[in-house]
C-alpha cells in the first residue's frame, strides 16, 4: 500500500515500468505544475493528487447527472490526473463506464473576496461537477479544458467536490485510437490537471494571439468577463519593446520593430505582460503570456509548391508522436517525461512532431514552443461517424473547433489535420475548407494518408484541397504523392520498421511493417530511407516526411525508443546525422524570388 494525505491507494504492478514509473507514484501532487503557461495568474490551488472513487457498470449512472452519489469513509482511493485504467492511478481497470470523483479542499485565507474559478484541463468524456452538493455545471468532450464560477457554492473551511465522469467509449464520439475500433487501452474520465484559481469580478477569460512576422506586429484580442481597459507590455527578456492601449474586446495591433523570428533553429519567444484596468484605472487582473513571431505559408521554390517558414523552404522532417505511456496510458507519469520525447526528438535531429490522434496539456505545447519543434496537430477520430449523424458530426465538428481554439496561441503549432486515413472521415472537403477559413494563418492537411482506408468504409480519399497532397506509404518512402499546382506534397506517415527488444515490451503480440535484427541494421536501413526522402525532397518535390513512429506503443515495436523509454533502438548519431543532412541540403534549394 502507498501512502498519501493519510489515506490508501491501491499500488498495482506495473506490466513495464518507465524510468518516471515510482516518482509518480510517491508524489502526493502528480503533475503540479502550472497547467497553463499562455495565461499566467500568481494564485493557484493545484488539485491534483488522491481522491475518493467509485467506478464501473454497477455504480450509479454518471451520465449527466442531476444529484450526486454519496461517498462511503472507506472508499477507494484514486490518483488524479491518471485514468482508472492505468497503473498509476491505483485502479487499474478497463471501461468503467461510470465514474465518480470525490475530495475535499480548503482555500487559502488570502483568496477572500474574489471569484473562485475551478478548471479541468481535459476529462473524458461527459463530466458533471458538484460543489457541496450543489451542481455547478456539465461538460461534453475529452480533449479540452473547461471550467465552473463556483464562487456562490462555496462556504467557509472544506468544501466538497464531486465530478461525475462517464464515457461509454462507444465510437460516437471523437477518441482517437482511445475507441472501439483504436488499437490501444481505452481510457476515460480525469486525465489532466484539476485546479482552483482566485480572480477578480472583472478578469481576463482568454486571450488570442496572432503574428504578422511581414507586417512586424502582434494582433492581440482579449476577452474579458466584462468591459475594461487593456494594457499591454511586450518583453525581449527583461527589456520593454513594445507597449499598447486598448479595450477589452477589440483587437490590438502591436507593434513589434526589428521582430525576431521563431524557427526550429532559434525558437525565439516574446514575455507578454497584460492588465486589466476598470473604468477609474483600478487594476482588476494581470496576466503573463509569451508568443513567437513567424508566419507559415505555403509559396513556390524553383517552380515548386513548398510549405514556408517566415518567407523561407524549411524541410520538415519528424516523428508520429502518440503520446501513449505503459503506466500513464494517455497522460505522461511526470513533467520530465513528458519532456523526455520531445527532447529526444530534437536531439535526434528532427525538427517537426506530428502529435497522432490524441491533444496533449497544454504544457507539451509550451514546450514544443520552447524547444523550437514544430507540430502538425491532428484531430481525433470519430469512429461511427455514419450513425446518428446529427449527433455524432456535430460533436466532431465541435471539438474540432474547441481543439483549434485551445491551441491556437502555440507558436509550434503549423497545420491542423481533421483526418487521418479516411478514419471516421465525412464532409472533408468542405470541413478543411471550414478551417482554412476558421484559422488562415496556418496550413490544413484535410485527410493526412487519403491512399489508405480502413476496410469497414469506403474511402473519402483526396479532398483536393487545403494545402498538402499527403500519402502514407509503408514502408516507403517511395511512391510519396508529389505536388501539385497548389498544395505541397507529404508523406504523412513512412517507415514503421520494428526491432524487438527484449525485456522492454509491452505483453502482447508484437508486430511492425517490416523487421530487422540488431540496432545497428536497423540503423543502416533507417539512413538508406532517409536517403531516399532527401532524392524525392530533391527531385520530386516532397517537402514534408514523418517516420513512423516515436516510440514503441502496446503491440507496436516501430519505434525509435522503446516502451519504456529505456531502450534507443538506433544508433542515436548517426540518425541526427542523416537527419540533419536531408533539412540542410533542403536549405540549398532555392529561396523563392521576392
Amino acid at each position: 500500500m502507498l501512502l498519501f494525505w493519510g489515506q490508501t491507494a491501491h499500488a498495482q504492478k506495473a506490466e513495464l515500468p518507465t524510468p518516471w514509473t515510482q516518482s509518480a507514484l510517491a508524489s502526493p501532487i502528480p503533475l503540479g505544475e502550472y497547467p497553463r503557461p499562455q495565461l499566467q495568474r500568481n494564485q493557484w490551488l493545484c488539485l491534483n493528487g488522491t481522491w475518493n472513487y467509485q467506478g464501473g457498470k454497477s455504480v450509479a449512472s454518471a451520465n449527466n447527472p442531476t444529484t450526486a452519489v454519496g461517498f462511503p469513509t472507506n472508499a477507494e482511493k484514486i490518483r488524479v490526473p491518471y485514468c482508472p485504467e492505468s497503473v498509476l492511478s491505483g485502479i487499474k481497470r478497463k471501461q468503467e463506464i461510470n465514474m465518480w470523483y470525490q475530495r475535499k479542499f480548503t482555500l487559502p485565507s488570502t483568496w477572500t473576496g474574489k471569484q473562485v474559478l475551478l478548471h479541468f484541463e481535459a476529462v473524458d468524456y461527459n463530466a458533471t461537477v458538484f460543489v457541496n452538493g450543489q451542481k455547478a455545471g456539465s461538460h461534453s468532450g475529452g480533449y479540452d479544458a473547461f471550467s465552473f464560477d463556483i464562487t456562490s457554492m462555496l462556504k467557509p473551511g472544506e468544501n466538497s467536490l464531486i465530478v461525475a465522469a462517464y464515457d461509454a467509449n462507444d465510437g460516437h464520439t471523437p477518441s482517437g485510437k482511445n475507441g472501439p475500433r483504436g488499437d490501444y487501452t481505452f481510457t476515460s474520465g480525469i486525465w489532466q490537471t484539476v485546479w482552483l484559481e482566485p480572480v477578480q469580478q472583472t478578469y481576463i477569460k482568454n486571450i488570442r494571439l496572432l503574428p504578422d512576422l511581414a507586417g512586424k506586429r502582434l494582433k492581440l484580442d482579449v476577452n474579458a468577463s466584462s468591459t475594461a481597459n487593456v494594457s499591454v507590455v511586450v518583453l525581449d527578456g527583461q527589456k520593454a519593446v513594445a507597449h499598447a492601449e486598448g479595450n477589452a474586446g477589440t483587437t490590438l495591433s502591436i507593434p513589434i520593430v526589428n521582430p525576431k523570428p521563431w524557427s526550429p533553429d532559434s525558437p525565439f519567444l516574446y514575455d507578454l505582460k497584460i492588465t486589466l484596468k476598470s473604468a477609474n484605472g483600478e487594476i482588476t487582473d494581470n496576466v503573463l503570456s509569451y508568443f513567437g513571431m513567424r508566419d507559415v505559408t505555403l509559396g513556390k521554390v524553383d517552380g515548386v509548391v513548398r510549405p514556408l517558414l517566415n518567407g523561407r523552404f524549411v524541410m520538415q522532417l519528424g516523428l508520429l508522436d502518440q503520446g501513449y505511456w505503459p503506466d500513464g496510458i494517455l497522460t505522461a507519469p511526470t513533467e520530465e517525461a513528458l519532456k523526455s520525447d520531445m527532447l529526444f526528438t530534437k536531439k535526434a535531429g528532427y525538427n517537426l512532431i506530428r502529435k497522432h490522434m490524441k491533444t496533449e496539456p497544454q504544457r507539451f505545447y509550451y514546450w514544443a514552443d520552447k524547444m523550437g519543434l514544430l507540430v502538425w496537430q491532428d484531430m481525433p477520430a470519430i469512429w461511427y461517424q455514419d450513425e446518428d449523424t446529427l449527433t455524432t458530426r456535430s460533436a466532431f465538428r465541435k471539438e474540432l473547433k474547441t481543439l483549434i481554439d485551445d491551441h491556437y496561441n502555440s507558436p509550434s503549432i503549423i497545420c491542423w489535420v481533421p483526418f487521418n486515413e479516411n478514419w471516421g472521415a465525412f464532409d472533408v472537403k468542405n470541413i478543411t475548407e471550414w478551417v482554412k477559413q476558421y484559422d488562415p494563418s496556418r496550413l490544413v492537411n484535410g485527410n493526412s494518408g487519403f491512399n489508405n482506408n480502413p476496410p469497414y468504409q469506403k474511402a473519402y480519399g483526396d479532398p483536393k484541397n487545403g494545402d498538402f497532397v499527403d500519402t502514407h506509404i509503408y514502408v516507403g518512402p517511395t511512391k510519396a504523392s508529389v505536388p501539385d499546382s497548389l498544395r505541397a506534397a507529404s508523406l504523412g506517415e513512412f517507415g514503421g520498421v520494428g526491432l524487438f527488444v527484449r525485456g522492454h515490451m509491452w505483453p502482447v503480440e508484437n508486430n511492425a511493417y517490416a523487421y530487422e535484427p540488431t540496432k545497428s541494421a536497423l540503423t543502416d536501413r533507417y539512413i538508406f530511407l532517409l536517403d531516399q526522402v532527401e532524392q524525392l525532397m530533391r527531385y520530386r518535390g516532397l517537402s514534408v516526411a514523418i517516420y513512423t513512429q516515436t516510440t514503441d506503443v502496446e503491440h507496436e515495436v516501430n519505434g525509435l525508443l522503446t516502451y519504456d523509454r529505456k531502450v534507443e533502438k538506433m544508433e542515436a548519431e548517426r540518425i541526427r546525422a542523416v537527419n540533419q543532412a536531408v533539412i540542410q541540403a533542403g536549405n540549398k534549394l532555392t529561396s523563392p524570388k521576392e
